[in-house]
């Protein structure tokens, strides 16, 4: 789904009943991630969650769990493949170029574009853009959202730092926070406290922390409301191994590096 689709959809889905969660109100009536419970990623197609599962996160285009704790996946800080089209014609000035005036593409991800956080301006351009898909996701029923990508900064050439993506999230939070979504730090453990008292981030979801030793970064901030998914293809040791880590946090699984459902033969989902 297009972003500009999604923005019309939110008109129709206003007004729908929110999934059921036992998760903890607070005082801002934002669902808090709940704890000590096994979770599932579902980026790759949504599918019914394994047994025992509470947390589920699915793509903003895709409808949540019933009955679950749902997280709503956002592409932040570049742009999704499907919507490369609709940023290039609707808002080129928010895609961020090279000299060459070309845009500058994610080389780990060559269809995503980054998208250009240099300038108060274009981040209150992009927020704008962004707040639709939120405001989208809370009309659908999710409890909570992650902004992909927040470490943009680092493939941008150069041409904006770590500071900008941060103001950047701080925008994108503060929407979230008013829809009473709670918002996940993606990654980028490089942000120490400032993912929470900064950014005001509610939880963490990282990928390969066990991998790349960088658990602590994490759970120092949020404690227990950290999601950790670990892939296949790159995993350190054996799975046994690092849930019996004491570095690890206690949601922790393994998952495929492609995320597909269990209608595939590389599906694998395993959980600490």
């Amino acid at each position: 789904m297009s972003l500009a689709a999604a923005a019309a959809l939110v008109v129709t889905l206003v007004g729908c009943a929110g999934t059921g969660t036992g998760s903890v109100v607070d005082a801002d009536g934002i669902h808090e991630l709940p704890t000590g419970v096994k979770f599932d990623y579902q980026l790759g197609g949504s599918y019914a969650p394994p047994s025992g599962v509470e947390i589920v996160t699915r793509d903003s285009t895709s409808k949540p769990a019933a009955g679950l704790y749902n997280i709503c996946y956002i592409n932040g800080f570049q742009t999704q493949s499907e919507d490369k089209a609709f940023w290039l014609t609707k808002h080129p000035t928010l895609v961020l170029r090279g000299s060459n005036g070309q845009p500058i593409h994610d080389p780990g991800w060559p269809d995503e574009m980054i998208l250009d956080v240099s300038t108060p301006a274009k981040r209150a351009a992009i927020a704008v853009v962004m707040d639709k898909t939120i405001d989208l996701c809370k009309a659908k029923g999710f409890n909570a959202v992650e902004f992909d990508n927040l470490d943009s900064y680092s493939r941008s050439d150069k041409l904006f730092i770590l500071a900008d993506d941060i103001a950047e999230a701080k925008l994108l939070v503060a929407h979230a926070h008013a829809d009473r979504l709670a918002a996940g730090q993606k990654n980028t453990p490089e942000l120490g406290s400032r993912g929470r008292k900064v950014i005001h981030f509610d939880f963490a979801v990282a990928e390969e922390c066990y991998r790349y030793d960088e658990c602590a970064s994490y759970t120092r901030v949020y404690g227990t409301r950290v999601l950790d998914i670990e892939y296949t293809d790159d995993l350190r040791g054996t799975f046994a191994s690092a849930c019996a880590s004491k570095s690890i946090p206690a949601m922790t699984i393994l998952r495929d590096v492609d995320l597909v459902t269990p209608s595939s033969k590389h599906y694998v989902y395993q959980s600490c």
